[in-house]
């Protein structure tokens, strides 16, 4: 699997709102994309500006070209994104993802 990390800067003010517009936009097409399995969103408030990973997970590297096009380190934006982003960062990451699942709970022993 692989994780797509995006970051971006808004002000603590619109910080609400660009999760609003998140939803609308990059979470929505993730999601109608094949091959998403699924999107997470952080935000740190601090000193005034909220800070947001955006990440989405996906079954393949093509499955990262069909949301992303065909240069997938491209970030994507939308219209909207203007009016709330401070700087538009031209890059994202893309990592690897391993699943550790949890180990089976072993029974406790009386004493």
């Amino acid at each position: 699997m692989i994780a797509r990390i995006w970051h971006g800067i808004t002000t603590e003010a619109k910080s609400d709102a660009f999760v609003e517009q998140l939803i609308r936009a990059g979470v929505n097409q993730c999601h109608a994309t094949p091959g998403n399995r699924g999107v997470q969103v952080l935000r740190r408030n601090r000193d005034g500006r909220a800070e947001f990973f955006f990440v989405s997970l996906w079954d393949s590297m093509d499955s990262v070209r069909a949301f992303a096009g065909p240069n997938t380190d491209q970030a994507v934006y939308y219209p909207d994104d203007k009016d709330f982003l401070t700087e538009f960062e031209p890059t994202v990451a893309h990592y690897e993802l391993f699943d550790f699942p949890q180990p089976a709970a072993q029974p406790t022993q009386a004493a």
